[in-house]
């Protein structure tokens, strides 16, 4: 029974490589990323204090992924459900200009952001954990999620990231995109120079 588990879970993370190297080419395409916050860039915990104000933990590492996919040409967008300044402050930290917060459709913001920064869907990757991230589906050429998201959304996502959300799942789909327009590797014999927020 437990050697039958192990075979089990040994082709299941077989698929996912699979599917990582056929995406490996259309994610060196990509131009634009656009990430859900609570749950991808987060857990999804909140902690609220006794005025209602909201803190969030953030992952340092997934910051640096950011900013290595900034510094070779990729556009960064949040567009988040949620309120509370944290993402924003999140977004200021990092330098990305696009952070839409307290949206209900995400779809129509996402649409509206592709337009207004002339990209198209096909050059458009979102990342996403739960039910009100999969209206963007037909909005974009691929959709990845958390290895912790709701099983609707990896049912319908091009790849399952093996981080759960706020613990490294956007390192790594930062590091599978530089890898893709082979560029990881420069800062693998080099390291990187600059500040880690």
């Amino acid at each position: 029974m437990i050697t039958q588990g192990l075979k089990g879970m040994k082709f299941l993370c077989l698929r996912q490589e699979l599917k990582w190297y056929f995406l490996k080419r259309v994610l060196s395409e990509i131009e634009l990323l656009v990430l859900d916050v609570d749950g991808v860039l987060t857990d999804g915990g909140l902690w609220m204090d006794p005025n209602g104000l909201v803190y969030k933990r953030f992952n340092v590492r997934d910051g640096l992924g950011l900013r290595l996919l900034q510094q070779n040409g990729l556009i960064i967008a949040f567009i988040s459900g949620g309120k509370g300044g944290a993402t924003e402050e999140r977004a200021n930290q990092l330098g990305i200009e696009h952070c839409l917060v307290g949206v209900k459709d995400k779809s129509k913001a996402l649409k509206g952001l592709c337009e207004r920064l002339s990209i198209s869907n096909n050059k458009t990757a979102f990342v996403g954990d739960d039910l009100n991230d999969l209206i963007v589906r037909n909005d974009v050429r691929l959709l990845f999620a958390p290895a912790d998201a709701c099983i609707e959304m990896r049912k319908s996502a091009s790849a399952v990231l093996s981080n759960k959300g706020g613990y490294g799942a956007v390192r790594e789909l930062a590091e599978r995109i530089l890898k893709s327009r082979g560029q990881l590797v420069k800062y693998s014999n080099q390291g990187w120079k600059d500040k880690n927020d």
